[in-house]
């Protein structure tokens, strides 16, 4: 997996998040402090949305690529120490591999 954290994220970061997201992305990343990128196989994004929701006061949201039906791309959206527990988080638990 690939892990990227935009800290103070502009308004053009955000416009480029919400076509990929969707409508309903909009309101969620309107306010947020950081957006946490992470990429991957769709068995470990699903498993990733799971850890970040757990592990901090995060949303996590799809992203959604070229081809809409595969999501190889999510955006977890917060403050800036959540978003970053939610990232450490999961890669400790990939590290680990417990989803296995």
């Amino acid at each position: 997996m690939y892990f990227r954290l935009i800290k103070s994220p502009t308004e053009g970061t955000k416009r480029a998040l919400i076509k990929r997201m969707g409508i309903e992305g909009k309101e969620v990343i309107e306010n947020v402090d950081a957006i946490g990128l992470a990429q991957g196989k769709l068995i470990d994004m699903i498993y990733a949305i799971d850890i970040a929701e757990k592990a901090a006061g995060v949303v996590v949201e799809d992203i959604k690529g070229v081809c809409p039906q595969h999501m190889t791309s999510i955006a977890i959206l917060g403050d800036t120490s959540s978003v970053q527990a939610a990232i450490e988080e999961i890669k400790l638990n990939m590290k680990e591999g417990l989803g296995l």
